[in-house]
């Protein structure tokens, strides 16, 4: 029965899967295996070597019996002239040496996504082993336990075996010689192996003397015959000496086969022949199956690489031991890789350790903590891959202080598949030679659209089955889904931790399952079955048309037939109705992406970028009680990752993973989104969707559209976002695609400091209004103020910094940013800690200014000689006309002379009490507002205080008054303020 017919027999996913485990691989693995006997003058040698002289094949004497590639101790001695140490010695060691150094500076050479990390990481300096397994091909053909995540994180110790000790003698006392090392996609085979070839050349490897790496993709492109010798000098040529000992000599010598999926190994003598000469010509995957077989080169060891599917292309007979990479399987490597990679120095781009290594620290715990949780990160990160994926977001999220273009989150998604991915194709032994990451595109993709769609994160079998098509494949389309299960199906989708969904699956990362949602959409795998079928036809058609046509125009000059062109016209008629198909698609692209981009429902959830965060170290608190109801799913990442798989950068590496955007219907798409996007954006936002849709444009990577998009945005209002050193990055960045002034930037309460002002410099030199309340703006802060007002080009006419720790030395700092700025006419600086020192310093630059004309001191501590100084510089200033001294330690004394005040006479306004003489202040509402506003960041029992005192001060005022209607005035505002200190009082309020 045939794989296929056995595969559509299945009912459900499990059993499909131990089926398919248990099935025989029949692409390059059977055949019949001979090997001579070492022993000469036994019946089963003597026997053996007749049938393959009458074969035509000749074995020498000398080849030694393998079993299981262990080499049984040979008995026959030795027939070279010199002795084994004679031997090592001729080996030059200074070739050894030049060997080494090239190797080391090859593989210790990093990607460009590792140097984000900082100067100071290195694979030889930062390396956690990953937990190998020691299995055996028994164990690889039987079916695989239900994929729990008990299964997954709870592997037998006991066959725990280190890298070194891979070629130690076997259970038999049997020396190693071939070694295959498999797992799946992520697992860290690649780092693995360049960390063990860089141990090598620093001597932590002194079991070999020489270690030769091949790459199994290099040698996959080449066909043409070669040696052994040329193959190995052509990649190496420092060993143009030691080459031709190697089978002369004793030399410990490693070869090191990585990739081994990528070759079509065939072990029949009639698909490969025998061949022990270093110097004959033969093809490359020739060269590898003499080397397992122990034909070429007997002496040498070699370790294998591969996936689980290749596993069995080499015959169990030719392997010495079968070695599963588990990955991080344990959760102390995993805290151990987060603590290494996180706390490297240089981590964070900063020149001032001490200030970020208290914040890298906080991280590593938070993460610890979460990975305590038994959380799905836990799970996650079994996977190296997704544990180096979970330092490089954090990294994006926490460290960034400038955002280059091409550093945005889907780059950072779409870098971390081509890392683990590359290009490779499925399944090497396949005439269609799909990508991996299109097949995944494909079917993953798909799975996760749906789940976006339908506002689900878990997965069972049956939506999977569904997902994946099983009863409908071809034998062809099934073996591709057999190697997909083995050897990737783990990496994207592992088994679910909450309690009732152990049989259930997720997306190993949440935001995964958005970002191949959004390239299943992208890539236009989104299509109904006549939208499929018509794009085959409108190409077929159109290929013949064209075709035809040049043929006929040329018969018809002779023959008269010129009627038959104009039949083959109507022809190009489909593909010119089906290409106004594809731009409806486009349009449904760009409209898909709009819909999801603004939804209502998530219009009051976090930011993204704090999703993301809390996704990752969890949200600190109370856990949810089992039987509470869960929130509802939110994909508002699904949309961003859209539009960040259009940019160049990111359509570039999709090319390479074979996933191609063509640049004809990225900008189709843009033109589409115009209508769309941007017109939905013209609404009023909320903070934390505003946020969003500025990241989605950083995203984007489209100066023009991003130009067009803000050149209507007038006011921003970002208050309670946190905006971290990257949120400010992405709006100075977006802003910066214009230069048109801002009307007003509200950044209340958004956790800023002295480098978040740094970053938004650019932008707050175009702000009309600028609202800092409530930060953390100390001096240093006002340090950047001050360089803000003093510039040129400074537009702000409205700075509001109230709730922010000024002090002494800010109020000196803001003075002088005062006094040469030209466009400020209001300041707030309410209850900023100024104090008598903090005023006197305003009032002494105040006098140099000529532009302001409201000056907000209330709350500031200010006892009377500082009020009355100020009061009498802005008497005699140009154009300043309102001080506000409210809430501050002024005496009776005091407030008889600020009362005394008159604006026809003395030109200023002090608003200290909500009483002005026998009447009500004008702004006794503007006061308790103010006071409301602000009661949950002052100290309540000092506001209790003060409102005392204008309580009685509206008393004594009332009964000065004669007034019928000034007392009604007077009791209205007195039951306004009697109302708030019961709330006070009460704690309502």
């Amino acid at each position: 029965m045939s794989r296929a017919m056995q595969c559509q027999s299945c009912l459900s996913w499990r059993s499909w899967t131990r089926l398919c485990r248990s099935l025989p691989r029949s692409r390059g693995t059977r055949g019949v295996h001979l090997c001579a006997a070492s022993m000469p003058g036994t019946a089963g040698s003597s026997f053996l070597r007749k049938i393959l002289c009458t074969g035509g094949i000749f074995l020498p004497r000398g080849c030694a019996r393998y079993q299981g590639g262990s080499q049984e101790p040979s008995v026959q001695p030795s027939s070279s002239r010199h002795g084994p140490s004679r031997l090592r010695n001729v080996v030059p060691s200074d070739a050894i040496k030049k060997h080494q150094k090239s190797l080391s500076a090859w593989f210790s050479h990093q990607p460009n996504e590792e140097r984000q990390f900082g100067p100071s990481f290195s694979l030889d300096a930062v390396h956690v082993d990953p937990v190998i397994r020691e299995s055996s091909l028994e164990e690889i053909l039987k079916p695989s336990p239900d994929l729990t995540i008990q299964n997954q994180l709870q592997q037998p110790c006991s066959q725990v075996i280190s890298l070194h000790n891979l070629f130690d003698v076997d259970a038999c006392g049997r020396q190693v010689k071939n070694v295959v090392l498999y797992g799946t996609v992520g697992t860290g085979k690649s780092t693995l192996i360049k960390k063990m070839v860089v141990d090598w050349c620093h001597g932590r490897l002194p079991r070999f003397e020489l270690v030769i790496p091949f790459s199994c993709e290099d040698l996959s492109h080449s066909h043409a015959p070669i040696s052994l010798r040329r193959l190995i000098t052509k990649k190496y040529q420092h060993l143009r000496d030691v080459v031709p000992m190697l089978d002369s000599s004793n030399l410990k010598v490693l070869f090191i086969l990585n990739g081994l999926e990528r070759l079509n190994l065939d072990f029949r003598l009639a698909g490969t022949e025998l061949c022990c000469d270093p110097n004959e010509p033969v093809p490359p995957s020739a060269i590898v199956v003499n080397l397992l077989r122990k034909y070429l080169l007997p002496e040498a060891s070699i370790i294998v690489t591969t996936r689980p599917s290749a596993v069995r292309r080499v015959p169990g007979k030719y392997v010495g031991r079968y070695a599963e990479i588990c990955g991080f399987s344990d959760t102390n490597l995993q805290k151990l890789y987060f603590q290494m990679r996180l706390s490297q120095p240089g981590c964070t781009g900063e020149d001032s350790v001490s200030s970020s290594s208290g914040e890298q620290e906080n991280l590593v715990e938070m993460l610890s903590r979460n990975l305590e949780r038994h959380n799905q990160i836990a799970a996650a990160c079994f996977l190296p891959s997704y544990c180096w994926l979970v330092c490089t977001t954090l990294h994006f999220l926490y460290f960034t202080r400038t955002v280059p273009p091409s550093q945005t989150l889907t780059g950072i998604y779409t870098s971390f598949l081509r890392l683990n991915f590359s290009g490779e194709v499925l399944d090497s032994t396949d005439p269609t030679n799909i990508s991996m990451m299109k097949y995944v595109a494909k079917t993953v993709g798909k799975l996760a659209y749906e789940g976006v769609m339908s506002r689900k994160t878990c997965f069972s079998e049956d939506d999977l089955q569904q997902c994946f098509e099983v009863e409908m494949k071809t034998e062809s389309e099934l073996n591709l889904l057999e190697v997909f299960r083995s050897d990737v199906f783990r990496f994207f989708l592992t088994p679910c931790v909450q309690p009732g969904k152990e049989h259930t699956f997720v997306f190993t990362i949440p935001a995964m399952q958005e970002y191949l949602a959004a390239l299943y959409v992208v890539l236009g795998e989104k299509k109904t079955l006549t939208q499929r079928v018509g794009k085959e036809l409108s190409e077929v058609i159109g290929k013949v048309s064209e075709e035809v046509t040049v043929v006929l125009s040329i018969i018809s000059k002779v023959l008269p037939l010129r009627f038959l062109p104009v039949l083959f016209n109507l022809l190009k008629i489909f593909p010119r109705y089906f290409s106004r198909l594809s731009g409806k698609e486009r349009d449904a692209i760009a409209h898909t992406m709009a819909e999801e981009l603004f939804k209502e429902e998530d219009y009051y959830n976090d930011d993204v970028l704090d999703q993301i965060n809390s996704s990752i170290l969890g949200v600190e608190g109370p856990m949810r009680h089992p039987d509470e109801a869960p929130d509802d799913e939110v994909f508002e990442l699904f949309p961003i990752f859209m539009g960040g798989l259009l940019s160049r950068r990111n359509r570039a590496i999709l090319q390479q993973l074979g996933c191609s955007i063509k640049n004809l219907a990225a900008f189709e798409i843009a033109k589409a989104m115009k209508k769309t996007v941007i017109r939905n954006s013209r609404k009023g936002l909320p903070p934390s969707e505003l946020m969003d849709y500025l990241f989605f444009l950083h995203e984007f990577q489209n100066e023009r559209f991003t130009a067009e998009a803000i050149r209507f945005l007038r006011t921003v209002n970002l208050s309670s976002v946190k905006m971290t050193p990257l949120k400010c990055s992405v709006l100075s960045s977006v802003m910066g695609a214009t230069c048109h002034e801002v009307e007003e930037l509200n950044l209340t309460s958004c956790n800023l400091d002295a480098s978040s002002l740094r970053i938004l410099f650019p932008v707050l030199l175009r702000c009309k209004a600028l609202h800092l309340q409530l930060n953390s703006l100390g001096s240093d802060a006002c340090k950047e103020i001050r360089d803000l007002l003093l510039h040129d080009k400074c537009v702000v006419s409205n700075l509001r910094l109230a709730n922010n720790p000024v002090g002494e030395q800010g109020a000196q700092y803001l003075a002088e940013g005062l006094a040469g700025n030209r466009s400020l006419t209001y300041l707030s600086l309410l209850h900023t800690t100024l104090g008598d020192p903090g005023a006197e310093v305003l009032a002494q630059h105040l006098a140099k200014n000529q532009h302001l004309q409201e000056l907000n001191l209330g709350y500031n501590s200010l006892t009377d000689a500082a009020a009355l100084r100020v009061v009498e510089v802005a008497k005699k200033h140009a154009t300043l006309d309102k001080v506000h001294l409210y809430f501050n330690d002024i005496s009776e004394d005091g407030k008889r002379a600020l009362h005394s005040l008159r604006m026809d006479r003395d030109g200023v306004r002090a608003l200290v009490f909500l009483t002005a003489g026998t009447d009500v202040s004008d702004y006794w509402s503007h006061i308790l507002n103010v006071v409301q506003k602000n009661l949950p960041f002052w100290d309540r029992e000092r506001v209790q205080q003060h409102l005392a005192l204008l309580l009685q001060d509206l008393e004594s005022s009332r009964r000065q008054t004669a007034n019928p209607w000034r007392k009604v005035k007077f009791l209205r505002v007195e039951s306004e303020v009697k109302k708030m200190l019961g709330k006070l009082q009460h704690g309502s309020l």
